[in-house]
């Protein structure tokens, strides 16, 4: 698989987003990482910090070849097991790796502290992986194959994915241009308008058709957005269609 038509994935793992002790800030924002140099995420999955199933999670994801970004867990403390789980899926061992001692023992040389063998350990990462740089603390993540992995904590996992992007993945930036439009069908059923939305995309092959159904409040009829995305070429005359056969199917129909 070549870089040009690899997904994008984002892993985000925590057992406190998984009890809703705490929300998840990664998803969100890796959308706009990425919109932001025309790229799109393509899925993302939740995990605890459980080692056995994140292993099993990563043997897949490395399997696909996708770009994958993967947030939390790396640290050392007993709730920490992503570096473990990376290790065991990619059928290697944790190594020191060197580029991350030194910028570990650089660290502690800023905080004047001693380096022990506890610090260390957050530098050992799979047999053949990469250093991610860490702007906030130096203490590194990492990369192996497509896959990086970065802290939980946003400050230092968000500009450590824009760097991953930036020195790695520039070449896909704005490859793929992309626009979108939509229209509010009034008081619409999506069983009368599934077939439109199969034509459209038979005859505009590549776009895609969503449909946003509301059922309605005390303020606002029932709804359904309706609308197409893809090649900014073909959206205009797309949108045409459907406005047109909306239309004729006897609907009210507003912009959005």
């Amino acid at each position: 698989m070549t870089s040009q038509n690899k997904g994008i994935g984002a892993l985000i793992i925590g057992d406190e987003i998984i009890l809703g002790r705490r929300q998840d800030k990664h998803f969100a924002r890796i959308v706009e990482i990425l919109a932001a140099r025309g790229l799109k995420l393509d899925w993302a999955l939740y995990a605890g910090d459980d080692r056995g199933r994140l292993a099993e999670t990563l043997r897949r994801t490395l399997a696909g070849g996708d770009i994958v970004f993967s947030c939390g867990g790396i640290g050392n403390t007993p709730d920490d097991h992503t570096r473990q789980a990376a290790a065991a899926a990619a059928g290697g061992e944790l190594e020191l790796h060197p580029d991350a001692e030194r910028e570990i023992r650089a660290r502690y040389a800023e905080i004047g502290r001693e380096v022990t063998p506890f610090a260390l350990d957050m530098g050992r990462f799979p047999a053949g992986s990469r250093i991610i740089p860490n702007p906030v603390n130096r203490i590194a993540g990492f990369s192996f194959a497509d896959h990086h992995f970065v802290p939980g904590f946003p400050q230092m996992a968000w500009p450590m994915i824009e760097w991953v992007l930036d020195t790695h993945y520039a070449d896909l930036f704005n490859r793929q241009l992309s626009a979108d439009a939509a229209i509010l069908v009034w008081e619409g059923l999506e069983s009368v308008l599934t077939p439109l939305m199969i034509r459209i995309e038979a005859e505009y092959p590549g776009l895609k058709v969503f449909s946003l159904p509301f059922l309605g409040s005390a303020e606002v009829r029932r709804n359904i957005e309706l609308g197409v995305r893809g090649a900014p070429e073909q959206v205009p005359p797309a949108m045409e269609l459907m406005r047109r056969e909306v239309s004729a199917l006897g609907y009210e129909v507003s912009e959005k």
